[in-house]
């Protein structure tokens, strides 16, 4: 079902994580939120935080908003994203670096490489009793978040299945970790429902696995058509939200964790056999490979496809005709009113500073606009675009008009 971007074409966004103000230095640490809140100098930072992110997104024109992971500690390599429903729910214990041989086989990296720091210096807990759902706090931060704007804030949050990627099972309540993965499926999905019940009807699921896993063993391993079942479980009951799914090939530091980045294996997997509304892709950092995969099913997608068109890896900021290029291409394949725009990923995993992220985010928007213009479609008013609102103005220039 679609919402947030139910009546609009080319609709810009960005997938999630935004750069936080440098002020912005208090973290929770397992903590539950209204804990937190007590403490009147974090309450005071993170509402103010917020509403900075809210604000730099509407400023840069974009028409679906971020909460920006303003809640997800600020550690090494982004690694709280995995970690705030871990030290939330029960079932877990302790912070354990992974044996080598229980680490996903794609996230083996040589010693003096920077994935080899991040992977080695990530710990983890141990899978110690049944796993069963305590409150996150979702709907309240959606709240904190969508008070602040009158456009759509879409929530996001890390598919339970990629979390227990890193996970080993320290106790005789589980057997395999498909028993782990069925269970954070279960307990996400309770989050879920109530972010729904508090008001919230965009919801983006953050890398659930198939793209990896269908890379490794096939698209019709036992264990691919699994973790299907798992992620269509997790979801469940969401039939009156707009399900986004985001998926790409790695943000810790904003890094790519794998060089087989096709989506070949995968692609039928999220189009057909994955409930949601709106797909995301990986496109600008890999100048846009696989695109053409989509031609097929052109003339009858069942869901939106949200292509990243700036990459949250190159710290050059897009200049807004770059992203006019990259959507045009990308309506060779997708119709106009099947595509969103995006980033490939979040850009707040440590590498990116808030100042780029803004300017990218701009592109996005200006971009989008661009195309439309060609295509006689209605524009969205980018604020940072705007002559008269430039921090220095220069005499003779015209203000754009709402």
């Amino acid at each position: 079902m679609f919402t947030a971007t139910a009546n609009l074409i080319l609709p810009s966004t960005t997938t999630g994580s935004f750069p936080r103000p440098r002020w912005y230095d208090v973290a929770m640490w397992g903590r539950p939120l209204d804990t937190c809140m007590l403490d009147i100098r974090f309450r005071e930072k993170f509402l103010d935080a917020m509403a900075v992110v809210i604000s730099d997104q509407e400023r840069a024109g974009l028409d679906v908003l971020s909460h920006g992971d303003l809640h997800v500690d600020e550690d090494l390599a982004g690694r709280a994203w995995h970690h705030y429903p871990l030290q939330r729910w029960a079932g877990f214990a302790g912070d354990h670096l992974q044996p080598e041989e229980t680490t996903a086989p794609w996230l083996h990296y040589p010693p003096g490489t920077l994935l080899n720091e991040i992977y080695t210096g990530w710990r983890w807990p141990h899978v110690v009793d049944k796993i069963e759902h305590r409150p996150l706090d979702y709907p309240k931060l959606w709240r904190l978040a969508q008070a602040r704007t009158r456009k759509p804030v879409k929530f996001g949050t890390c598919c339970s299945q990629v979390m227990a990627l890193f996970l080993d099972i320290h106790t005789p309540k589980y057997k395999d970790k498909r028993q782990v993965i069925w269970d954070m499926a279960e307990a996400m999905n309770k989050e879920l429902l109530v972010l729904r019940e508090g008001g919230c009807r965009c919801m983006q699921i953050e890398e659930p696995t198939f793209h990896f896993m269908a890379n490794t063993f096939g698209k019709d391993h036992e264990d691919v058509k699994f973790m299907i079942d798992a992620f269509n479980r997790e979801v469940e009951g969401l039939d009156d939200v707009e399900l986004w799914i985001h998926t790409c090939w790695g943000n810790p530091n904003m890094q790519r964790v794998m060089e087989d980045t096709g989506y070949a294996n995968s692609i039928e997997i999220y189009l057909e056999r994955c409930r949601g509304d709106v797909w995301t892709l990986e496109m600008k950092d890999r100048g846009q490979k696989d695109l053409q995969l989509l031609a097929p099913f052109k003339n009858n997608l069942k869901k939106k496809i949200c292509i990243g068109v700036v990459s949250h890896r190159q710290l050059q900021a897009d200049r807004p005709e770059e992203v006019a290029g990259e959507i045009r291409k990308a309506l060779k394949y997708i119709p106009a009113e099947k595509l969103i725009v995006s980033n490939d990923c979040g850009f707040g995993r440590q590498g990116c500073n808030r100042e780029i992220a803004f300017y990218k985010a701009s592109a996005i928007a200006q971009g989008a606009n661009i195309v439309r213009k060609e295509l006689g479609l209605p524009t969205t008013y980018v604020p940072a675009a705007d002559p008269a609102l430039q921090v220095d103005v220069v005499a003779g220039r015209r203000a754009q008009t709402a």
